[in-house]
């Protein structure tokens, strides 16, 4: 016999990320009707009005695409994964108008939240940074149940997308997962914005005069997220436990990276001969001319041609490279000899030294 349209698409399942074999098992006695484009009815359920008033403001409507751009939009989506914590409960045929039936309830945002998680913070930042600590923490249910939507949401979006196929768009398919995507998001933001104030009260123990607290909230914001979206919800702890680790060793690492940093640079422009003096090595220069003096150096870099710029870069840890590369590794990277590679790093050396000597850098010594 043939197989059915459901069979395909569980063959197919079976490779996406976040579905085991216990979904598929459950999943496998749904009709080929469930796997069709068509919109579900919980879509319509109040519990998903705001998320959907929303995406209705933001998500670009497709209706205008036609031939090959819809062709174009469904071949960027496939490129995209969507992973997410894959749960039992998730394949029961009824399971998304169960789950959206049961009212969340959350509590509105309030003002006097912001304020006291600034003045708890005991560092001096902006008054409009209070407005990210305004949701009030959720309920033991409410977390559970959010992280429940925001992962059934991007399962399901996983299984439609396992069914696109460019030789035969199919626009409401595509529909139906940017707008699933899009509702999962909404659910992961309430969980961001009631758990910020953690954020605030882990990164402020790590502010010195080389680390400021901005630069830590943001990482902490990014590390935040990232654990909303790597939490297992049904292991039966709570989330805050789980990213209170994942925050304090993500702000524990910014600031070895940026000591590292600092320390590669000063070296660098030790070495073009600037006069930095034992004081200036042991961060006495402030935080503002620490940063005029880096910008005065990424300036001086662009100047370079692409390799020289690679090579000083990658040799001294600056910018996105976290490690010192070596000599062989970066004529592996650029298909020349070491020897080479040891020609163009002398060359751009004194490159930068020549517009060290050009540049004056006396208001960037330490007061």
């Amino acid at each position: 016999m043939a197989p059915t349209m459901t069979h395909l698409a569980l063959e197919t399942l079976s490779a996406v990320e976040g579905i085991d074999e216990a979904m598929l098992e459950s999943m496998a006695g749904l009709s080929p009707q469930k796997f069709r484009a068509r919109v579900p009815s919980w879509f319509g359920s109040e519990e998903l009005r705001e998320a959907m008033a929303e995406a209705d403001r933001v998500l670009e409507p497709l209706d205008e695409l036609e031939g090959q751009q819809l062709q174009q939009r469904i071949r960027q989506r496939l490129r995209s994964e969507i992973s997410f914590i894959s749960n039992p409960s998730h394949g029961d045929p009824g399971f998304g108008k169960e789950l959206f039936s049961e009212a969340l309830g959350l509590a509105p945002r309030q003002a006097s939240l912001g304020l006291a998680a600034i003045k708890r913070s005991g560092v001096d930042m902006p008054v409009h940074l209070g407005r990210l600590c305004e949701a009030p923490l959720l309920k033991p249910e409410q977390e559970r149940m959010l992280f429940q939507r925001m992962n059934y949401l991007l399962q399901q979006a996983a299984i439609h997308r396992s069914m696109l196929n460019p030789a035969r768009p199919s626009r409401v398919r595509l529909e139906i997962i940017e707008r699933l995507i899009f509702m999962a998001e909404w659910h992961r933001d309430r969980i961001v914005e009631a758990n910020l104030r953690l954020v605030f009260s882990i990164v402020k123990k790590f502010v010195n005069t080389s680390n400021a607290f901005d630069e830590l909230l943001s990482d902490g914001i990014v590390a935040l997220i990232r654990a909303v979206e790597k939490f297992d919800f049904d292991r039966g702890f709570r989330f805050s436990t789980y990213a209170t680790q994942v925050i304090r060793r993500n702000s524990y690492r910014t600031v070895v990276t940026n000591q590292q940093e600092r320390q590669t640079t000063v070296g660098g422009l030790q070495d073009m001969d600037l006069d930095l003096t034992h004081d200036v090595r042991e961060s006495a220069i402030s935080e503002k001319r620490w940063h005029e003096l880096r910008a005065r150096l990424s300036v001086m870099l662009d100047e370079l041609d692409r390799r020289e710029k690679l090579i000083i870069r990658a040799r001294f840890s600056l910018g996105s490279h976290r490690k010192v590369h070596t000599l062989q590794s970066l004529a592996d990277r650029l298909g020349v000899s070491k020897e080479r590679v040891r020609q163009l790093e002398r060359r751009a050396m004194e490159k930068l030294r020549a517009m060290a000597g050009d540049s004056d850098l006396s208001e960037l010594q330490p007061e």
